[in-house]
């Protein structure tokens, strides 16, 4: 059974930090495109980071981020864990949402749709107090 469980969420006043961790199961994700989005009240599931599969070794588009999150977060992989992070920092209350981890299988273009991705996590809570 293929699984994404996210951890690292929480409470964290603003100007703080947090990592966000995926561990992947079920598959090797090492082909895959690995994503975090997230979703806040009322509001469209967006894109905040993706990573294509060599992470970063080779160049090219090899991440894309969120216009309002570029210079706060990064993302990374763990091919070897089949485990994907971001790193929050700087984070501001309308940082606040459930985050979601995502899998576009066999992909090296990294996408900003949902509708892209095959595999997605149950989610975690990030709330930013003010």
């Amino acid at each position: 059974q293929v699984q994404l469980v996210e951890s690292g969420g929480g409470l964290v006043q603003a100007g703080g930090s947090l990592r966000l961790s995926c561990a992947a199961s079920g598959r090797t994700f090492s082909n895959d495109v690995m994503g975090w989005f997230r979703q806040a009240p009322g509001k469209k599931r967006e894109l905040v980071a993706a990573i294509n599969p060599s992470g970063g070794s080779r160049s090219g588009d090899s991440t894309k981020y969120a216009d309002s999150v570029k210079g706060r977060f990064t993302i990374s992989r763990d091919n070897a864990k089949n485990t994907v992070y971001l790193q929050m920092n700087s984070l501001k209350p309308e940082d606040t949402a459930v985050y979601y981890c995502a899998a576009d299988v066999n992909q090296i273009v990294v996408l900003r749709f949902p509708s892209a991705y095959d595999y997605w996590g149950q989610g975690t809570q990030v709330t930013v107090s003010s």
